[in-house]
């Protein structure tokens, strides 16, 4: 008689083969110390659900009571009974309003509370962190996971302690009343139990068949809308509706079959569960003719037989949910035990620098890619104040120098200095403040102009962002939007210009003030009148600063101070541009001519 839910919890495959070992559980443990902090007020929600699961069963033994009183067998009248049974009634509806609201209160600031330190966690971790994770799989980690434990602990866990307690009690109470009733009842359930687990399991398999070619149908939507220019371009709305709709076709069909299994788990649990009742009030009824119980003890039995399926049968649900529980706390102890570069409740106070740069020796290889050398043995001085610049092909290291002297990686090989220490014994928060970086693919945040802006100096003030904005040439563009400063830029700034996304990152910049300016492409796809801008802005932030840009457009970098150039992850020349244009063999001549003949050909 055990009583299922036509799905059920859908598990992932990984945590389908978890299994509640000593070893999970006490993993899982780890994550609950965040309810720690309100630990007292989780045990009155606990003392709610006890008292509330203790009113529940009075419930049984009042309507037996009340057919006692029908029989004429009770020494109370049906007043009394009925007016004890509305209070039990309006305590469970105190209790279980109790129970509720404690643990809602538990639920949420925990929750908040593991949200808060996986996101600080997330955060200051190293670049080579997410270079092995994808962002929707660490989006997933604070939103589905932590989804997971909080109905766990809502509602799962209260849940799961109330139908142990009453399967438990439940049956010490059949027992006492008829245990021959009992072993018959009990006898029902190994079958239907058997075969509502297999059921269950079939029909899962069939419902995530459906979501799978949901997801597919998703699919189509999203690339279609982020392509729709495209779409549009080449006429193909209508093979687009088709790719949907035969998608759609599939989705149906899949959930049409899973629906047909699930009327049919449906109609064999209703079967179960009335024809064991029947078969108890068949045999309850012999043993009531043949006076061996009265008949309100066998209404009695009855109820509490249909209380303790109906617990039995949400069981299964309860330990999928525990299962998916078990899989989402270790993930986000994964990413918990990782080692932060950055410690975020202690601030360091920026130690300034100078700025003169010294790559001895270089070697470095990505840990994605341990077998491909990205730098060889690379030597470059850098002194306070002066510009250099990076070119070569795509792909010959130039950013990984780059990214070398960010500290985003260790190089394998060699070191990098500033000021003549060794940037891997600086603390990295206090280092970092001293370097600003321009990029080519500037990253606005959804916010408003001043808030991009200050992002380089948070407790910057209003003349402070302005003036960076003006000796960055973007007051004036900024000053035409009807809400100046607090214009929203949109997300990843879509509602700018590339030229105005490049000078608010400019004025961004300014603002930090750094010792050290890193120009990654920062004029590269813009066009000619906004080059210039961004060219003039570029030209007052890097006075004063040691600079090191790198650009493929080679026009930007003649006035630098000297010019490596990279191939293969190797220094191959290094000079001025009048130096380096001398020799005709050169890489850099040929970078030269090529460019050149491009720039004819345009013009041509």
């Amino acid at each position: 008689m055990a009583k299922g839910r036509g799905t059920g919890t859908e598990l992932s495959p990984e945590d389908k083969k978890r299994k509640l070992t000593k070893e999970s559980l006490q993993k899982t443990l780890k994550i609950f110390r965040f309810i720690l902090p309100y630990r007292s007020t989780f045990i009155v929600g606990i003392l709610f659900l006890f008292l509330s699961l203790t009113t529940n069963l009075l419930f049984p033994k009042l309507i037996g009571e009340i057919t006692a009183v029908i029989e004429g067998k009770s020494s109370y009248t049906i007043n009394q009974v009925v007016l004890v049974l509305v209070g039990v009634l309006i305590l469970q509806s105190v209790f279980s309003f109790g129970r509720i609201f404690f643990f809602s209160i538990v639920s949420e600031k925990s929750m908040a509370d593991i949200r808060r330190t996986v996101y600080s966690k997330i955060i200051s971790l190293p670049v080579s962190f997410f270079e092995q994770r994808r962002v929707g799989e660490l989006m997933s980690r604070i939103t589905s996971d932590v989804q997971s434990l909080q109905d766990v602990l809502s509602f799962t866990l209260a849940e799961l302690f109330r139908s142990l307690a009453t399967v438990v009690v439940g049956i010490g109470i059949i027992c006492f009343i008829s245990w021959k009733l009992t072993i018959f009842m009990l006898a029902t359930f190994p079958v239907a139990i058997v075969i509502a687990m297999v059921f269950g399991r079939f029909i899962r398999k069939l419902s995530k068949k459906a979501q799978d070619e949901l997801a597919a149908a998703n699919v189509i939507v999203e690339e279609t809308l982020q392509s729709v220019n495209v779409v549009k371009a080449f006429t193909n709305e209508r093979l687009e509706v088709q790719r949907y709709g035969k998608a759609l076709d599939n989705v149906v069909v899949a959930a049409l079959k899973a629906g047909r299994f699930r009327g049919g788990f449906v109609s064999f649990i209703i079967f179960a569960l009335f024809g064991g009742i029947v078969g108890v009030v068949w045999y309850g009824a012999t043993l009531v003719q043949s006076g061996e119980m009265p008949l309100s003890e066998l209404m009695t039995f009855i109820l509490y037989t249909m209380f303790i399926g109906g617990s039995i049968g949400g069981l299964g649900d309860m330990y999928a949910q525990i299962q998916k529980t078990l899989g989402a706390s270790e993930r986000l102890l994964e990413i918990l035990d990782e080692t932060s570069e950055v410690e975020i409740e202690s601030p360091k106070v920026v130690a300034p620098i100078n700025g003169t740069i010294s790559f001895q020796n270089v070697k470095f290889t990505y840990p994605t890619r341990p077998d491909v050398t990205v730098l060889k043995d690379i030597s470059l001085e850098v002194s306070a104040g002066r510009k250099i610049a990076l070119v070569g092909y795509s792909g010959a290291g130039k950013s990984t120098i780059v990214q070398l002297l960010m500290r985003y990686y260790q190089p394998v090989g060699g070191k990098v200095l500033v000021d003549g220490q060794d940037i891997q014994g600086l603390d990295i928060t206090a280092y970092r403040q001293n370097i600003a970086v321009v990029p080519q693919e500037v990253m606005l945040f959804g916010g408003t102009i001043r808030e991009n802006i200050a992002y380089g100096k948070p407790n910057a003030t209003e003349e402070e962002v302005r003036e960076a904005a003006r000796k960055a040439n973007a007051l004036d563009f900024i000053t035409s939007f009807p809400e100046g400063l607090e214009t929203v830029v949109g997300e990843r700034g879509i509602k700018l210009s590339g030229g105005q996304r490049q000078r608010i990152a400019i004025a961004r910049a300014i603002l930090k003030d750094p010792k050290i300016l890193i120009l990654d492409e920062a004029t590269s796809s813009l066009d000619a009148e906004s080059e210039k801008l961004v060219q003039e802005a570029l030209d007052g932030l890097m006075q004063n600063r040691t600079t090191i840009i790198i650009a493929h457009r080679l026009a930007t970098v003649r006035n630098v101070d000297c010019i490596y150039v990279i191939k293969d992850g190797t220094i191959l020349e290094s000079g001025t541009h009048d130096e380096l244009a001398l020799n005709e063999e050169g890489l850099y001549a040929s970078l030269i001519k090529l460019q050149f003949d491009s720039a004819n050909f345009a013009v041509s």
